[in-house]
């Protein structure tokens, strides 16, 4: 986040938070001028066409200019304030932000790559996303139920930052085709593996978010040579209880107003639910074929809001390391799930966040799933 400076000045930019975000907008400024700010403090708020969430403080200091305006859209990597020990003087500060120039968004070969690739994997085609170094074990994300790889927004290009990342939209989700493999986590997870054979991954760190986390355990137990490690991020597979509700809301739901309170239960801060990213599910829904996908997906794992299989129970047979990451305020499923971890097994349940814990705790989560993969391959 922190851009080149002059030495006692770290400027606050407009992040990228996703593989296609070009511009986000400030909605409101949470700190004041000349407040002391710690490491990680949210520090504005910001507005993009997937979903709101708070720039953090990527440095400690005080705020001592506040550039870009409430309603003010920006490119990725403007310049939205300056933080600055009292020692700089305000001259300087001013020389700084006269002087700063927004770098080119494809100014690194990162962003320049295509954000998205397409591959078949038996006759059926999947999206996914690589991003990292072209060394080492890469990570596997996995979404849950109705979701696809952007909910991982806020995790993909931070752990690219140490670690080869893989994200894929699951058979039937996203941009993937609308057609499953099957509906039971065996053959769920045995297409993952033949995508990995696909893209020639051999071994991977296995990181799944509900119905995804599920998967990810059975990967982790049907097909041990290729996982290091498993993390699980309000997990489906480690208890019977789930939402109803909420998942047969979601199928059922056919306009704006059905769906919107459906998915303001995934969060604890209902607020960050945009227009947009209502939007996208509904075009997503009305795709040929996901309807009647999603229902016979929905019945088989979570049918009379009961969740049909326990992998995660079994995970003690895989011997892998696992990390369980929970939202506290999570509606879908129970928090309490987490005690259901295996012996020995890392486990996190962060206050102030609902379902989508990797999303609404990003900073946290990013730091335990480093963490995490470190401790596995050591």
């Amino acid at each position: 986040m922190a851009h080149d400076s002059k030495a006692g000045i770290t400027p606050l930019v407009m992040p990228k938070w996703g593989l296609e975000m070009r511009e986000g907008t400030v909605t409101s400024w949470l700190v004041d001028e000349g407040a002391e700010i710690a490491v990680g403090t949210p520090v504005v708020d910001v507005e993009t066409d997937k979903i709101s969430n708070a720039v953090e403080a990527p440095d400690p200091g005080v705020l001592r200019r506040r550039v870009a305006q409430e309603g003010e859209t920006l490119p990725v990597k403007a310049l939205l304030g300056v933080m600055a020990d009292a020692s700089v003087s305000d001259a300087d500060i001013d020389d700084y932000v006269a002087a700063y120039e927004v770098p080119a968004a494809d100014a690194d070969d990162e962003d320049a790559a295509p954000a998205y690739t397409f591959v078949d994997v038996d006759g059926l085609r999947v999206r996914y996303a690589r991003r990292g170094p072209a060394q080492g074990v890469p990570v596997l994300f996995m979404h849950g139920f109705g979701g696809d790889l952007d909910n991982w927004l806020f995790n993909l290009d931070a752990i690219a930052e140490s670690s080869p990342v893989i994200a894929l939209d699951l058979p039937g989700h996203g941009q993937s085709e609308a057609r499953l493999p099957g509906t039971s986590l065996a053959e769920l997870a045995s297409f993952v593996a033949r995508f990995l054979d696909q893209l020639d991954v051999e071994r991977v760190h296995a990181v799944g978010h509900s119905l995804g986390g599920a998967i990810a355990s059975r990967l982790a137990l049907d097909h041990p040579q290729r996982v290091v490690s498993v993390a699980l991020v309000n997990s489906t597979g480690l208890g019977p209880e789930i939402n109803a509700g909420y998942t047969e809301g979601f199928v059922a739901a056919g306009s704006r107003r059905e769906l919107k309170p459906v998915v303001e239960q995934l969060f604890a801060d209902p607020s960050l639910v945009s227009r947009q990213l209502v939007d996208d599910l509904l075009k997503y829904k009305r795709v040929d074929g996901v309807g009647e996908l999603l229902q016979s997906l929905g019945a088989a794992q979570f049918g009379g809001g009961r969740q049909v299989e326990q992998p995660g129970a079994e995970l003690a047979r895989a011997g892998k390391p696992v990390l369980v990451v929970w939202g506290r305020e999570d509606r879908v499923i129970p928090a309490a799930h987490a005690a259901n971890a295996p012996p020995g097994a890392k486990v996190e349940v962060l206050p102030g966040a609902g379902h989508m814990s990797m999303m609404e705790k990003a900073s946290d989560v990013n730091a335990l799933f480093k963490k995490h993969f470190a401790v596995a391959m050591e």
